[in-house]
């Protein structure tokens, strides 16, 4: 019988803050549903050593990195070969080493609208939909948001200018505007509100536009916690219909990272299930 050694291929996620993560969970999973044989790091890694930890990583045999808050748009300029979706975004989440060569892809928005749509049953045609925060998560999320066809999307943040940069980007992929938190039109009630911010990170709380939320409100943040974040205890205090954390989209996401990584897809239904994600 041979002993030949099985190699193990690695695989992590960056970004700072990144200890909170659970996608090295995930993809454990992952790879115990498909027999795949990897491991994933946590890396947390400053903004000014993401060029040098990213070309490292590749460089000791890295085959592929997650990229999470706040390095997304910042990744973009790493990467030789850009997949359409992160071209469309002006972020990438996801790296992937062929050779001397770094591939980027998104797979934030697939991600979102997977939970959405499959998982929790949402239909974001004509939906009236608001944003919470102008970073590289809502860059993500977006374009895929604007192809389900909404009735309207409007990304509110703290700087106006940062909310309008990105809703010039993508205006010509659908009705599309942007607003500071205090300037948020409420003339409509909004049938989703994603909360794409990080202060949840820290427990904070912006001053996000009270009226907006409704008894028809669907509230969606990106973060995620074992306990309700500040957004989604916020939401339901405001009397929003449901508030979700972003489990969901995490899982998601991973999986569209995990395939482009290994060409098989998991099921995330079990993963879902197994980590006792209420989504």
């Amino acid at each position: 019988m041979s002993d030949a050694t099985v190699t193990i291929d690695r695989y992590g996620v960056m970004g700072y803050p990144v200890t909170h993560s659970r996608s090295p969970v995930i993809h454990r999973l992952f790879a115990l549903q498909t027999g795949q044989q990897m491991q994933y790091e946590l890396l947390q890694v400053t903004a000014e050593k993401l060029e040098t930890a990213v070309r490292q990583f590749q460089r000791t045999g890295g085959k592929g990195l997650n990229i999470t808050v706040p390095h997304k748009r910042a990744a973009l300029d790493l990467v030789d070969q850009v997949s359409e979706r992160a071209a469309t975004a002006g972020a990438v989440n996801t790296l992937t080493f062929r050779g001397s060569e770094i591939h980027g892809d998104n797979t934030d928005g697939i991600g979102l609208l997977r939970d959405l749509n499959v998982n929790l049953g949402f239909s974001l045609q004509g939906a009236n939909i608001l944003i919470l925060g102008a970073g590289g998560a809502t860059r993500g999320v977006v374009g895929p948001l604007l192809e389900m066809q909404p009735q309207a999307l409007r990304i509110a943040n703290r700087t106006v200018d940062k909310a309008q940069i990105i809703a010039d980007h993508f205006d010509r992929y659908g009705p599309i505007s942007a607003c500071g938190f205090d300037e948020v039109p409420v003339s409509e009630p909004y049938d989703l509100v994603i909360n794409a911010t990080s202060a949840g990170l820290s427990g904070a709380v912006p001053p996000y536009p009270e009226a907006a939320i409704s008894e028809t409100t669907f509230c969606y943040d990106l973060s995620y916690g074992l306990n309700p974040t500040p957004f989604c205890t916020w939401a339901r205090d405001q009397g929003a219909a449901k508030s979700v954390m972003g489990w969901g989209m995490l899982v998601e996401q991973a999986a569209e990272s995990f395939e482009i990584w290994r060409g098989v897809r998991p099921d995330t239904a079990p993963v879902l299930k197994q980590m006792q994600i209420n989504a």
